[in-house]
């Protein structure tokens, strides 16, 4: 049992590989961990060394854990920051390759793209590769608010809205759709909203908004989701599961007062949440004739 995380990685702070791998083994399950990036740190410094990775190396790499058995050994694999164009596409192939040699191999594909705070942060020749090619590919895609607008073409501002967009995006290969970061009309102030669609059910929870917003967040939600459903969890448990363990890394950062997540001393948190939170299902996506 092995994920394949294919995502930036950072030598000081924890985003991307840098966030998703140790959470991910803590639950008991090997990581073949890929590079896109080699950073000193995330941005936001003032100053960032480091490079995002020829896409010549990426594509050894990953044809590197192909010829060591990689693909027929994972249950999953999750992709994060791409860096480039040149990567994605390097990515697409490389997943479309495993499914067809490992037909029950999920792909996870977290659409790392921008936020509502700073709006597109990667290349703009990337945003479309990721709609267009990867998430067709994906068997889960775990948008931010922001993301998932981009990636549906509309607003969206109430549960209903997400549920009838989510069944437009899974019309073109996604069959869980997990929505982070939601704020929505009917949102209580001082929460925080996570979604998660399926063609045949729907689900939120929700979780009190913890006053910090350190960086890799969504990396650490997407690794503590798909962590879950690999242990065979189903969706609305792996929802409460990542929800619960995120709110509890958030609530031991806010404690300790630093700018990067205290992922390693929150193991205890992530393992057995103290609060807990329950997904609450609400109404799956329509479609019209036969599914």
């Amino acid at each position: 049992m092995s994920v394949i995380s294919i995502q930036s990685q950072v030598a000081w702070g924890h985003v991307g590989n840098s966030a998703a791998v140790f959470p991910i083994q803590l639950a008991g399950i090997d990581v073949i961990s890929v590079p896109t990036t080699l950073l000193s740190n995330r941005p936001g410094y003032p100053t960032i060394r480091g490079r995002v990775l020829d896409v010549q190396l990426v594509a050894d790499l990953l044809q590197g854990i192909e010829e060591r058995g990689a693909i027929a050994g994972a249950t999953m694999i999750l992709s994060g920051y791409l860096g480039s164009a040149d990567i994605a596409h390097e990515v697409a192939e490389f997943v479309a390759r495993a499914k067809a040699q490992n037909p029950a191999l999920l792909y996870c594909c977290d659409p790392v793209l921008g936020d509502r705070d700073r709006g597109m942060f990667v290349r703009p020749d990337i945003p479309p590769l990721v709609r267009d090619t990867l998430c067709p590919l994906a068997d889960i895609i775990t948008p931010n608010h922001f993301e998932f607008e981009f990636l549906c073409g509309a607003r969206v501002t109430t549960a209903d809205a997400v549920i009838a967009q989510a069944g437009a995006v899974m019309a073109r290969g996604p069959l869980t759709i997990v929505v982070t970061s939601a704020e929505l009309a009917d949102t209580p102030d001082g929460e925080i909203e996570t979604l998660a669609i399926e063609r045949n059910g729907g689900w939120r929870v929700r979780t009190p908004r913890v006053p910090i917003s350190p960086s890799g967040t969504g990396d650490l939600f997407a690794a503590l989701f798909a962590s879950a459903r690999v242990r065979g969890a189903a969706t609305p448990d792996a929802l409460s599961d990542a929800a619960s363990a995120i709110h509890g890394v958030l609530e031991r950062t806010a404690q300790r007062g630093t700018e990067e997540m205290r992922i390693v001393a929150s193991a205890d948190v992530m393992l057995d949440p103290k609060h807990r939170f329950a997904a609450v299902a609400i109404a799956a996506p329509h479609h019209p004739g036969p599914v």
